[in-house]
């Protein structure tokens, strides 16, 4: 037996991706983006609309970058979700958290966020996916490498559950992609 569900805003569960910009002044932005994926190996879709300061931001400057929010700064990710950029122009100073210029475009890294993705604008479709932007540079905080790759049981992401609004922590590896299928195929 199957329960009949609620449409919802997205798929159970959704990154939880803080894009950050530069505002005018040279200050940090930072939004929660909940409706965010990759395109392509290099493409990012951010499904924001043009009213986010943030966006408004990306179109200036031609740059963002996507961090994934971790638990041990949730409160400061639910902030820059609930919070708007077009009412408080200082709401990334008030959230205590720091910042350093990307490498390779004109926005912040967010320094507490482990792994960040430097992005360059590419287009904004109103009636498509929103933002869109080419991946030039991804960094992670050496507190999550082992062995010069990334363990994401050291990330600790948060990943967001549209159908009752919780955030939960993405920690475990419970398989092997492209391995498991052997055990199936095996007993064929």
């Amino acid at each position: 037996m199957r329960t009949k569900l609620n449409i919802t805003e997205g798929i159970f569960p959704m990154p939880v991706l803080m894009v950050a910009t530069y505002n005018e002044d040279g200050s940090v932005n930072v939004m929660n983006a909940a409706w965010g994926t990759m395109q392509e190996r290099d493409t990012v879709a951010l499904n924001l609309t043009e009213t986010h300061k943030t966006v408004q931001n990306i179109k200036k400057r031609g740059a963002f970058t996507v961090s994934i929010a971790d638990a041990a700064h949730i409160t400061e990710a639910d902030y820059f979700g609930m919070e708007s950029g077009n009412r408080v122009s200082n709401k990334f100073a008030l959230s205590g958290l720091t910042a350093s210029k990307a490498e390779t475009v004109d926005a912040p890294v967010i320094n507490e966020f482990p792994i960040c993705l430097e992005c360059e604008f590419v287009e904004y479709q109103s009636d498509g996916c929103g933002v869109i932007g080419k991946v030039v540079n991804v960094t992670a905080d050496n507190s999550v490498m082992v062995n010069g790759k990334i363990d994401m049981s050291l990330v600790n992401a948060i990943a967001f559950d549209p159908y009752t609004h919780g955030y939960y922590k993405v920690t475990e590896r419970v398989g092997e992609a492209f391995k498991d299928v052997l055990k199936l195929k095996n007993n064929t």
